[in-house]
């Protein structure tokens, strides 16, 4: 278990933490609240090891494996998924192991050790999961968000958000006891986000996460970690449920206080009223001792709450927008044009609260950009109501932000260069209201954490007073009190909002309809979020079940039934990730839309359309069963040889012939798992064509 007994922390000269006490036990899921500054990312390099205690004592096990997501930016050519595979760290040990063992028996021959190092490394690797840790990595890259397509491209061909997500994906790769994720929602859609969560759900060791987002913390978590004035206080249960206990808490610490209060004022009357009497001295010098003793409850100090609103807009233009036989993508720098969205016939009214649903890579972004003007519209028009003022927070909004600038430059230009005009005094005060304060409106952006650069964006929008509202992950950045002041101020704009957001708590409390991007086509979506999460993870399992029947149609064209089950190819077996990866993520709608319906048999008929249907069902399943035994007869040879070689290691060998033996056992393994998840598939084939 992790202990923490009378731990002192500091930050330079600050204190952050003063002798606090914690225990989390194995197994265990933490969620790590509390303000920005108060000490998480600290507490967490206590936990990683790469910060020590200033006082107090702090242990975890020592034979613990932990992973946690590298916040550098890779660099590197690497493909996707060799890059991901590298996580696996108990893995690349034993590989390396291997390499140097092979390396040494063949300069040495005849060096039995090296021999007997090879043999104990080929079985290391078995034990290790070599066998299926392609198909492992690839199921990780495939849940974040990445098309099959994507697997091998470089690391260095991906975008930065995408890169993060790379990286999220190698940590958990590595076999761990103890998972520390630090804001991992950030980069995430809301399909690769209900992945994740169905995850670490699963994740067997304890997990400790710091997150803004609280409803993957209620769905995640199961211990919550408060940090709070210098001190860390345990509550049993997520998010909601830690929210509940300390209300409260801080509502009996109220009453106590109160109390208190009322006690050490009687006392002090008796005090000043009698101390100058003789005759009352002693009772008041008793009152004076009781008053030291008394054990201080301290006020509740209720967090400065922020609170920001959007100023009334000077018209609203109805309808805002009216968009005819759209077609929305982008176009190469040589022109060529690339549609994800077409036949768009839409129109957004004053008013009205958008939540923009879609799988990754289905065009939300794309949609939002067009009407923003940062891409051109492809195909069709896209009419605007006059007057229309457009406030726009891009997903990268914070990158336009000028580094060596301070926020009060950045008001200064855009009233100058925007509007409306305003005197120095006047955007000092505006800043204020951001909790820009003091120092803070003469500080350098570049030096800002990612909330504060958001809440400038987000000033910067509100100043412009727009009436229509296009915001693109707004809340990657924002802390709950900052989230939950953009909710209340989105909910009382009396504007047009359009939202794309991971946030499912901002969704719900913003959005009172939602339009589902996907397949090519834009159209209401008639449900809620948990309706939508759904939607999801059946899109999910079609679409697994679409790959399943392109690999087996591919297969069959390309080769015999026999050499199939004799040598699969990897594509095959990684077009379904193994169950410890489910659930699968829901992408590739596209590619989902173009796939050919299922064959349907008819509900009646004559004698002889159901003999005709007999026989066409009868000549489906003929290559599919007889696929299905020889893959059955080759594993069966398989686990013969696979027995015959672990009885051979168990005696006395040569170094030559153990190392043989290893390679072979290990080619052995390898091709039983390909031919086990082939006949999985072919099973599925089966049981679909006879449903049908």
């Amino acid at each position: 278990m992790i202990t923490l007994r009378d731990v002192i922390l500091r930050r330079g000269t600050k204190v952050l933490l003063d002798k606090v006490s914690l225990t989390l036990n194995p197994g265990e899921k933490a969620g790590l609240v509390g303000r920005n500054g108060a000490g998480k990312s600290t507490l967490f390099a206590l936990f990683d090891g790469s910060l020590h205690e200033d006082g107090g004592e702090f242990s975890r096990p020592a034979h613990w494996q932990m992973a946690q997501v590298a916040q550098n930016m890779p660099e590197t050519d690497e493909p996707a998924t060799d890059f991901v595979l590298a996580g696996d760290t108990r893995l690349m040990a034993v590989q390396a192991r291997l390499d140097e063992a092979e390396a040494r028996l063949h300069e040495f021959p005849d060096d039995a050790d090296a021999g007997m190092a090879v043999g104990q490394a080929h079985a290391d690797l078995h034990d290790a999961g070599v066998h299926d840790a392609v198909p492992r990595a690839q199921a990780l890259i495939l849940g974040l968000g990445f098309t099959t397509e994507q697997l091998h491209r470089p690391v260095n061909s991906f975008s930065g958000g995408w890169r993060m997500r790379l990286q999220l994906a190698r940590a958990l790769m590595c076999p761990s006891d103890l998972l520390l994720l630090d804001e991992p929602t950030n980069h995430l859609d809301l399909d690769a986000l209900v992945w994740l969560e169905a995850w670490l759900q699963r994740y067997a060791g304890t997990l400790i996460v710091i997150s803004h987002d609280r409803e993957f913390l209620d769905a995640v978590t199961t211990v919550t970690v408060h940090i709070d004035a210098q001190r860390l206080t345990r509550y049993g249960g997520n998010y909601s449920a830690f929210e509940l206990l300390r209300a409260q808490q801080l509502e009996l610490q109220q009453s106590a206080f109160a109390k208190q209060q009322d006690k050490i004022a009687h006392l002090q009357k008796f005090i000043d009223r009698f101390k100058a009497k003789a005759s009352k001295a002693k009772q008041a010098q008793s009152r004076v001792k009781a008053l030291e003793r008394l054990e201080k409850v301290a006020p509740v100090l209720a967090d400065a709450d922020f609170n920001f609103e959007f100023k009334e807009p000077d018209n609203l233009p109805n309808p805002m927008l009216a968009i005819s036989d759209a077609a929305f993508g982008y176009r190469a720098e040589d022109g060529t044009a690339t549609t994800i969205v077409q036949k768009v016939d839409r129109s957004v009214l004053a008013g009205q609260r958008i939540g923009i649903l879609g799988a990754n890579g289905q065009g939300k972004s794309t949609l939002v950009k067009t009407i923003a003007h940062t891409l051109p519209l492809l195909a069709g028009t896209l009419t605007e109501g006059k007057g229309l003022n457009i406030g726009y927070f891009a997903q990268q909004e914070l990158d336009v932000l000028s580094p060596p600038d301070h926020p009060l430059m950045h008001m200064i230009r855009l009233a100058r260069d925007v509007g409306p005009q305003a005197r120095e005094q006047e955007l000092r005060n505006f800043l204020g209201s951001f909790n820009f304060s003091g120092d803070m409106v003469s500080q350098p952006v570049g030096t800002m954490s990612g909330g504060e650069k958001a809440r400038l964006v987000l000033a910067m929008i509100v100043w412009q007073r727009p009436n229509l509202l296009l915001l693109d992950e707004p809340t990657n950045h924002l802390d709950l009190a900052t989230r939950e002041a953009l909710s209340i101020a989105l909910n009382e704009f009396e504007g047009t909002v359009m939202l794309v957001s991971h946030d499912r708590a901002l969704l719900r409390a913003v959005c009172d309809e939602f339009w589902l991007v996907g397949r090519g086509g834009i159209k209401p979506f008639d449900g809620d979020l948990d309706d939508y999460q759904k939607y999801l993870l059946e899109e999910s399992r079609r679409l697994r079940e679409v790959a399943r029947q392109q690999a087996a149609t591919a297969t069959a064209k390309t080769t015999t039934p026999a050499a199939t089950t004799a040598a699969i190819p990897a594509e095959s077996s990684l077009a379904s990730p193994p169950a410890t990866a489910e659930p699968a993520p829901a992408h590739q709608v596209t590619s989902a839309a173009q796939a050919p319906p299922a064959p349907q048999a008819s509900p009646g008929g004559s004698r002889q359309q159901s003999a005709q249907a007999r026989q066409a069902l009868a000549a489906t399943l003929r290559p599919l069963k007889k696929a299905q035994g020889e893959a059955e007869r080759r594993m069966t040879e398989l686990e013969t040889e696979k027995a015959g070689l672990e009885a051979q290691l168990s005696r006395g060998l040569s170094p030559a012939e153990i190392a043989e033996a290893g390679r072979r056992l290990k080619g052995v393994g390898e091709e039983l798992a390909q031919l086990e998840e082939r006949w999985l598939e072919l099973s599925g084939e089966i049981e679909a064509a006879q449903a049908a």
